[in-house]
């Protein structure tokens, strides 16, 4: 393993960790996707990055009702391309979000893996919220009618710096950051395909704020510009520090973006500010979840 793609200790403590995130323009051609990716991990490789983070469901972006033909096992094909790279390079790799079938279940799961530069899948986790909205009568959106929830919370240790697991919708449930600071992480790696919409309002402010009040690094690659069937993903990958500074943002396109993870900075921000040590549980009542809540509706 090259040196260069070792961890660097900041001096006073634990291992940095130089991350990239890869701003992708996925669509419906996958030996396009797969090259383009390839490419890019190369690219970040090259440029010193310990390790490489992809966006969400990069090998495949196009009309849904395709995606099942693109599902496929994990570890499968993609993932063992994954791992080749991560070996050949010496590096840790994030893979995004991929759509999985798993033999014997009838579901389909969106779900990411963490693969070591040995090239073994050391941690893997599938997109818990689902994006059911229904707008009227006429127009309305069922994620969950393709895709299964996953059930699992995860945190994985990447050259000793503690890191969770979300994909893209998981971003608005500051419940699943929480839970996630409270088992140890220092950092969230999120993959995403926000829309454009949405995306030029709500990704940096909810990115921010994730970390803010987790007192965690976000890292956030995720889906750039157009797709079939005339949809728009809004990128700005970017890589946020506890403080919710923003350390590195990628341009508009198809790129990289690259920042270090330091777990000093981490415990610094904590003792700053001990939001999570100062925290009451016993004085929190989780309420009764109103009718209007649970169906989407108010009351008439």
């Amino acid at each position: 393993m090259s040196s260069r793609h070792s961890g660097h200790s900041n001096g006073n403590g634990p291992a940095t960790l130089n991350i990239a995130v890869l701003q992708m323009n996925s669509k419906a051609d996958r030996g396009e996707n797969i090259a383009a990716a390839l490419a890019l991990i190369d690219r970040a490789a090259a440029a010193g990055a310990r390790m490489v983070a992809l966006p969400e469901v990069w090998p495949y972006l196009g009309p849904e009702d395709s995606n099942r033909d693109h599902a496929e096992t994990v570890p499968g094909p993609t993932t063992d391309l994954l791992a080749e790279r991560a070996r050949r390079h010496g590096i840790y790799i994030h893979g995004g979000s991929i759509y999985e079938s798993r033999p014997g279940d009838p579901g389909m799961y969106n779900t990411t893996v963490v693969i070591d530069p040995q090239g073994e899948i050391v941690a893997r986790y599938s997109k818990i919220h689902m994006f059911d909205v229904v707008l009227n009568s006429d127009d309305e959106y069922r994620e969950s009618a393709t895709v299964t929830p996953g059930t699992e919370i995860v945190v994985t240790e990447i050259d000793g710096i503690q890191v969770g697991l979300a994909i893209c919708y998981d971003l608005r449930f500051p419940e699943l950051f929480r839970i996630l600071a409270l088992k140890g992480a220092q950092a969230v790696i999120l993959p995403a395909a926000f829309t454009l919409m949405t995306g030029k309002d709500h990704w940096e402010t909810l990115i921010r704020a994730r970390a803010i009040e987790n007192e965690i690094y976000m890292v956030a690659p995720a889906q750039w510009g157009t797709y079939l069937p005339g949809k728009w993903c809004y990128g700005r990958s970017m890589v946020v520090d506890p403080w919710g500074t923003v350390l590195a943002t990628a341009p508009d396109g198809v790129g990289t973006a690259q920042a270090t993870i330091d777990p000093m900075r981490v415990e610094t921000v904590r003792r700053q500010i001990p939001s999570l040590a100062n925290r009451r549980p016993e004085a929190y009542l989780w309420p009764e979840e109103s009718e209007a809540l649970v169906t989407g509706r108010l009351p008439v």
